[in-house]
């Protein structure tokens, strides 16, 4: 019988040696933060498309087109929040997006940015939820539009057999699971005075973690995200009023809207 090895625990040291070891990493962070920003300034040096198709949403104001979604300003951020005609509820790990929204708002608005969610099903499905979730963000519905579509967010059943459906600008293998229909991603778009539309950068699948701001507290503290050996790692999330008073998760309960097949947030 093999007997297994207790993990090592963690090294004390004085506060002196300590800060030693942090110094060290604290260069290795400032790096970081060097590259970060040189691939932000990349980022906004890719070249812009122009949008041509027209695209209706139904919102809070009733009828609204893609320029309407600017509310006036000259950059759009469309968070694709997965949520298909049908659903009774959001996926959850939209929904942790969901939670981060309302309060970028107004400042991203005194930026000359609107930030929104679009999913696809019917405003009457959304409403209930955001009720619920108490969420005051500007959420739409691209029900009968092309729009999720046209952004690689949404996919069908065909898409996926005939190999003609991407995510994450790779194609999906036509033998994927046909359980999740609905992705998350980003859509950054331009609005110059003239009217004219303009899709200046999109992402999707990790891409999206530096906007969760629990990802990032939690790679502060020793555990980190302590998802090795999950089946993937967002199993354990849950709406947030689906949390018990202890805020203890069985993973083994499942993720609701991803059963059947990984995560989307690989």
């Amino acid at each position: 019988m093999t007997t297994l090895e207790a993990p090592a625990g963690p090294r004390i040291v004085s506060y002196a040696a300590w800060v030693e070891e942090r110094k060290a990493l604290l260069a290795e962070e400032k790096e970081l933060t060097r590259r970060r920003d040189e691939l932000a300034r990349r980022r906004r040096e890719l070249p812009w498309v122009k949008i041509e198709k027209e695209y209706w949403f139904d919102g809070p104001n009733g009828r609204e087109s893609l320029g309407d979604l600017f509310a006036g300003r000259s950059q759009l951020i469309v968070y694709h929040f997965m949520f298909a005609p049908g659903w009774e509820e959001g996926c959850p790990a939209c929904s942790l997006m969901g939670d981060h929204i309302d309060g970028s708002v107004p400042h991203l608005a005194a930026r000359d940015v609107t930030l929104l969610a679009v999913s696809r099903a019917p405003l009457a499905e959304l409403a209930p939820f955001r009720q619920r979730m108490g969420w005051r963000f500007k959420w739409v519905s691209s029900s009968g539009s092309d729009f999720n579509y046209d952004r690689a967010v949404a996919v069908t059943p065909e898409m996926i057999g005939s190999g003609t459906a991407t995510y994450n600008f790779r194609p999906i293998p036509p033998d994927a699971p046909t359980t999740l229909l609905d992705l998350p991603g980003v859509s950054v778009f331009y609005r110059n005075e003239e009217g004219e539309i303009f899709l200046t950068y999109s992402v999707y699948a990790r891409g999206l973690e530096p906007m969760l701001g629990v990802y990032n507290w939690l790679d502060l503290v020793p555990d980190g995200r302590d998802e090795e050996g999950l089946p993937f790692p967002m199993v354990w999330l849950r709406h947030h009023d689906r949390y018990d008073p202890g805020c203890e998760v069985d993973p083994d309960e499942g993720y609701p809207v991803a059963a059947g097949r990984k995560g989307c947030c690989e």
